[in-house]
């Protein structure tokens, strides 16, 4: 199974007041958030984690390692240190800024920031992104991953397929037929 999320910002006592989350502290926060993901996400699963994990080196350490029977791809977000991108390296299977992948047939590209377009928007691919902590609109076929925008869990590649299903168009998309055209 292949599964999406970003932004935990775990022990990150300011986003819970940033973002209003419910929790009462930063203990609960982190034990909701870990929790979901390891009742949800298995071992064995795929999971695409779309960047600014926390700021503090040892929890990073303690993620990595918690679910490292997982095959994580890591997208690098502006809150992700030196230190949790090392042991990104050490642990994940890729770590990138943005990362272009094909799942069932459908062509996604992953960055922590939302685009204006990206790899082939004008075919209606997918783009995934995290940061705004749903505070931003999507334009055409983008979703925010993040926590904040799914019931602070991850979101598996089947409910975003839905998702997406009743989303517009691309503002740039060309039809096949208009694509055969102009060839």
């Amino acid at each position: 199974m292949e599964w999406f999320t970003a932004d935990f910002h775990l022990s990150h006592k300011n986003i819970i007041k940033y973002c209003n989350r419910p929790f009462r502290g930063v203990e609960e926060m982190d034990k909701v958030l870990l929790d979901n993901l390891e009742k949800l996400v298995k071992p064995g699963d795929t999971l695409y984690y779309l960047g600014d994990l926390t700021f503090k080196d040892t929890i990073a350490e303690d993620f990595f390692e918690r679910f490292q029977d997982r095959e994580i791809h890591y997208i690098i977000g502006n809150h992700d240190s030196q230190r949790v991108l090392n042991l990104a390296r050490e642990y994940c299977s890729s770590v990138a800024h943005l990362k272009d992948i094909k799942l069932h047939g459908q062509s996604i590209t992953l960055c922590h920031y939302a685009m204006r377009v990206w790899n082939k928007s004008h075919f209606n691919s997918w783009q995934l992104y995290g940061h705004s902590h749903a505070k931003l609109k999507p334009v055409g076929k983008q979703y925010d991953i993040g926590v904040d925008n799914n019931e602070y869990r991850p979101i598996l590649f089947e409910e975003v397929s839905l998702i997406m299903s009743k989303l517009p168009d691309n503002f740039n998309y060309i039809p096949p037929e208009e694509r055969r055209s102009t060839q």
